[in-house]
């Protein structure tokens, strides 16, 4: 094991120094970490919750201070235990860890889904002075569980920014693949990112490869160690805490019949998604 990654599988404790809540399912927590102002958009922390559990969450956002945030949504015990826990409690963190996105400069494209909006918001914040065009497409199923709405504005000039809701509650009405295919009917971009639920990265890939357009996509998989050892988060050849977070498209074609499909569970047994 490298010293760096030594360093980052190391436990540190800190304390909670802000909890926001962005919709009703989903609260953002600040804390201080040194070690994690280094990551890169799309890596990811292990984040400890004292006595309950392990789990990981992508990085929203670091500062050179160390002050680093992350995007949760309460889909079980630990992290309904987490959407408890008040500024200055205790949590343990580890990372950051996995890959991260490749930065183009010319005419790029995010789209984002629930929770998979956080690191790409963190990548837009390091591509916003440098990109050619910077294009952002998000969706939810109704208005109240948009994410990050009025940031990413701030960053995308208007017309450059598309959300959807299922509902029709906010944007338009429909799912982010949508206007996706829209746009690829009418432009070339030099990368396109995405990160969301998995059926959604599915079909994003789906779509890419019909237009032969450049992907880069997180994935969001079961982990337990975060570096490659418990075989957790396998899929097809890759573990994706260690191989992962991020695949280019020669990397989701070799799993595209599992991807969107089936998981790991807890068990090592095989579910469909």
């Amino acid at each position: 094991m490298s010293d760096y990654l030594t360093e980052a599988n190391t436990l540190r404790t800190t304390k909670i120094i802000e909890v926001i809540t962005e919709s009703p399912s989903v609260k953002t927590y600040t804390f201080i970490d040194k070690q994690s102002s280094k990551a890169k958009p799309g890596q990811f922390l292990m984040l400890w919750i004292p006595g309950i559990d392990e789990i990981p969450l992508s990085i929203f956002n670091t500062t050179k201070e160390g002050i680093i945030s992350v995007a949760v949504k309460t889909v079980g015990e630990a992290t309904q235990h987490l959407h408890n826990m008040k500024t200055g409690s205790t949590i343990g963190i580890r990372g950051p860890f996995g890959n991260s996105f490749t930065q183009n400069h010319g005419n790029v494209l995010l789209i984002g889904g629930g929770t998979g909006t956080a690191p790409l918001l963190f990548l837009a914040k390091t591509l916003v002075d440098k990109t050619k065009k910077l294009t952002f497409i998000t969706g939810a199923r109704t208005k109240n569980e948009l994410l990050f709405i009025e940031q990413i504005n701030k960053i995308c000039q208007e017309k450059n920014f598309i959300t959807t809701t299922n509902d029709g509650t906010y944007g338009l009405q429909g799912v982010v693949t949508e206007p996706l295919t829209t746009l690829l009917e009418q432009e070339k971009f030099d990368a396109i990112y995405t990160c969301g639920p998995e059926i959604m990265v599915k079909k994003i890939f789906e779509i890419t490869q019909k237009h032969k357009q450049p992907l880069e996509a997180s994935i969001e998989r079961l982990m337990r160690c975060g570096i490659g050892l418990c075989g957790s988060c396998v899929i097809g050849k890759y573990r994706v805490c260690k191989d992962g977070t991020v695949f280019n498209n020669q990397q989701l074609y070799e799993i595209q019949n599992e991807l969107g499909n089936t998981k790991l569970k807890l068990d090592g047994s095989r579910t469909s998604i």
